[in-house]
C-alpha cells in the first residue's frame, strides 16, 4: 500500500472527526456515552484546529489516521480502526520525530492499554500522572516520553 503523510486541511477535517470516533469505540472502553458524545462535541468544532495535524492518506488520497503536535509532544493519535496494526500509527510517530527531534512527549489514558502497549515500543518511561484528563475528567493520564 502506497501512501504519504501531508500536512492537515479542512477538506480532511470530516473523515478525520469520523476515524476519531470509530476509534475511540474500539479502543477507550472504559468511557461511557456520555463521555464520548462530550470528546466528540470537541473534536468536531475544534480541536483539530488547535495543533499541527498531520495526515497519512492512502493511495486514493482517503485519510487513514492523523496525529497532532504541540510542539515534541504528541497531543492525539488516531488510526482508522480498519488499519489498526499496519504501521499508520507507527509511521505518524516517526514522522513526528523527524519534524520535532527524536524524544516526544506523549499522553495517555491509563485505562487505554492498547495505547500504553503502542508507545512501549518506543521506550516509553513514564515522568508524571494526573488523576484527572485535560479536561477535569477523572480518566487517570499517564504522561511519557518516547524516543523515536
Amino acid at each position: 500500500m502506497q501512501t504519504e503523510i501531508v500536512l492537515y486541511q479542512d477538506k480532511y477535517h470530516d473523515k478525520l472527526v469520523d476515524i476519531w470516533h470509530r476509534a475511540v469505540r474500539q479502543t477507550h472502553t472504559f468511557l461511557e456515552e456520555e463521555d464520548i458524545q462530550f470528546y466528540h462535541h470537541v473534536v468536531q468544532n475544534g480541536a483539530l484546529n488547535e495543533v499541527e495535524i498531520w495526515v497519512e492518506l492512502n493511495e486514493k488520497q482517503e485519510p487513514l489516521g492523523f496525529i497532532g503536535l504541540d510542539g515534541a509532544k504528541i497531543e492525539m493519535l488516531f488510526v482508522d480502526p480498519d488499519y489498526h496494526g499496519q504501521g499508520v500509527g507507527s509511521r505518524l510517530v516517526k514522522h513526528a520525530g523527524q519534524l520535532k527531534g527524536n524524544i516526544l512527549q506523549v499522553d495517555v489514558n491509563e485505562q487505554n492499554e492498547q495505547a500504553y502497549a503502542f508507545y512501549k515500543r518506543y521506550d516509553c518511561v513514564q515522568i508524571g500522572r494526573s488523576e484527572l484528563d485535560g479536561s477535569g475528567r477523572p480518566f487517570p493520564i499517564l504522561h511519557l516520553e518516547l524516543k523515536v
